[in-house]
């Protein structure tokens, strides 16, 4: 899945992609982006693992992949050969059609939002 493919042209005439719509709603970071991305194309990856494939310190990653968790856009696994001490995690991306549909679930929720708090507005 590439995250930046399209663009949509808004009714203002401003042109959005995905990656800027999903930071928007989600308040993802480009470093989340990344994991996100690097976790759609594996099979599942450690934080060693991601860490060492996008260049970037292990706390950052931990942050990325617990708020990738927290929204449903990843799953973590225990590790099954972490022995003893700290539990290792794999991490993987949830299915691209499972991920598709929460994201478009979610946009319509904030459009239904949206919609019901309009009126009051316009009529202040």
């Amino acid at each position: 899945m590439e995250l930046e493919i399209s663009r949509v042209r808004l009714p203002s005439g401003k042109e959005v992609g995905l990656v800027e719509a999903l930071s928007f709603c989600y308040d993802l970071s480009d470093t989340d982006f990344q994991v996100l991305k690097a976790l759609l194309n594996s099979d599942g990856k450690n934080e060693d693992m991601l860490a060492e494939q996008l260049k970037l310190s292990k706390a950052s990653i931990n942050r990325s992949v617990n708020k990738l968790v927290s929204l449903g856009f990843v799953e973590r696994m225990k590790d099954s050969s972490s022995k003893g001490g700290r539990p290792r995690y794999i991490y993987k991306a949830v299915p691209t059609e499972r991920l598709m549909e929460k994201i478009t679930n979610d946009f319509r929720r904030c459009a239904e939002l949206f919609s019901s708090i309009l009126p009051k507005e316009l009529e202040r």
